[in-house]
């Protein structure tokens, strides 16, 4: 047990390096992502863009560690790979253990082309990256770093995705990755209000069944069935279980693939798409083995540390040259969603207060995340009423369904342009 506490750390002789093993960086990673929360809870602009707290813990310490480096007093050096790799896979395991197929069906007409709506989004924020790229002269996989994986795919897919174009030979993708979804976060959170208060005025739009009330559908409950028959510690292990199993046969499966059709895949898909089967076979038969609260709390424990140790791990002495490309593609996708929104998604939609809402959570999550689409939402609602509709499609596709379109899509791209 001491041996395990033991910070393994050493200074290499005349060269100022600083070595931490995985236990220490994964210790290092948990400290982060609790400073992250505090700056988060003292600094409002922050709390009202919704960043991340593992973004601004591990952002801040890959500052320090940029400042260190280039002043020559200390290199250090994370010993991350295999608990990186570990939680981005059970991440994306959670994410397809929470797509149900029932909830295609919940939301009708409007969700599916609001879902479908979403997978044309990724399809041309992935060409515009891609365009301008050779326009910029940067590697077209550069330029997909500040399309989908980035935007409608937000942090946890540019950091995974990032590092599949990185294992491809393009030197600093997840750093270009992440800073590219952390100039779409924050405009994610500051275009959707006007763009909806525009389409309001424009169009004089008023609320229908504005007494309703707005079930957030992204907030699910315990799974009462295993809770009568199982304790909660046993309940727990069960649901770690599943993801393991989904996360060993995806990741076996989808290497496999690769290995047979030469196409490159990451791991983390076919984990994903196991768990998306387990999920809806597991609903359709009723064994009730699935519990998403707990599913959930592992979901948000993997992404947190995940991207704690994704930042913590960035160079940001790399990105200054990247800097002028990267914000001339985030700022050319930021007037296309406001575009694509005001132009087709709302006249798709029903061209109604709901549509226009809905526009709000869109750019949200097609910039951001899906909590940046659910502030939007609530900052609209709170003002112009209420909108039950919105709050059932845009939570339902933000955080469940959004990458079974969008994973395929990039990986497409990737596979395209290697």
């Amino acid at each position: 047990m001491v041996n395990l506490l033991v910070l393994y750390i050493s200074i290499k002789g005349g060269m100022n390096m600083l070595e931490l093993d995985a236990i220490t960086t994964l210790a290092l990673a948990s400290v982060l992502y609790l400073v992250g929360i505090y700056i988060i809870n003292h600094v409002g602009i922050l709390k009202r863009l919704c960043i991340p707290a593992p973004v601004i813990g591990g952002l801040l310490f890959a500052i320090i560690v940029a400042i260190l480096e280039t002043t020559g007093l200390l290199t250090i050096k994370l010993d991350s790979d295999f608990i990186q790799d570990f939680f981005m896979l059970a991440f994306f395991t959670t994410i397809g253990l929470g797509a149900s197929f029932k909830l295609l069906r919940l939301g009708g007409k409007v969700l599916i082309l609001y879902f479908i709506f979403c997978g044309v989004l990724a399809f041309f924020q992935n060409i515009i990256g891609v365009s301008l790229a050779k326009l910029l002269n940067i590697p077209p996989l550069l330029g997909l770093t500040a399309g989908s994986m980035s935007m409608e795919g937000g942090h946890g897919n540019a950091a995974a995705y990032g590092k599949t174009v990185q294992n491809l030979g393009i030197d600093s993708a997840v750093t270009a990755a992440l800073a590219a979804a952390t100039l779409g976060l924050v405009a994610g959170g500051l275009v959707g209000g006007p763009v909806v208060k525009f389409l309001i005025n424009k169009y004089n739009l008023k609320p229908e069944n504005a007494e309703e009330t707005m079930k957030d559908y992204s907030d699910v409950t315990a799974n009462q069935y295993l809770h009568k028959r199982m304790a909660p510690t046993t309940i727990f292990l069960m649901q770690f279980a599943i993801v393991a199993i989904c996360m060993a046969i995806g990741s076996y499966l989808g290497t496999q693939f690769s290995d047979l059709t030469g196409i490159n895949i990451p791991i983390y898909v076919g984990a994903m798409f196991i768990a998306v089967i387990i999920r809806n076979i597991s609903e359709y038969s009723n064994l009730n083995i699935i519990d998403m609260k707990l599913i959930n709390s592992i979901s948000d424990v993997s992404l947190s540390l995940f991207l704690s140790i994704a930042l913590m791990s960035i160079q940001l002495t790399e990105i200054y040259q990247l800097a002028i490309p990267l914000i001339i593609i985030v700022l050319v996708q930021v007037v296309f969603i406001v575009l694509f929104s005001v132009l087709i998604l709302f006249r798709g939609l029903g061209k109604d207060y709901d549509a226009a809402v809905m526009i709000g959570g869109f750019i949200g999550h097609g910039l951001g995340a899906t909590p940046n689409a659910m502030a939007n939402l609530d900052v609209i609602t709170k003002k112009y009423g209420a909108s039950p509709k919105a709050y059932l499609v845009v939570p339902i596709v933000g955080a469940f369904l959004i990458d079974l379109l969008g994973v395929p899509i990039v990986t497409t791209f990737i596979n395209i342009f290697s």
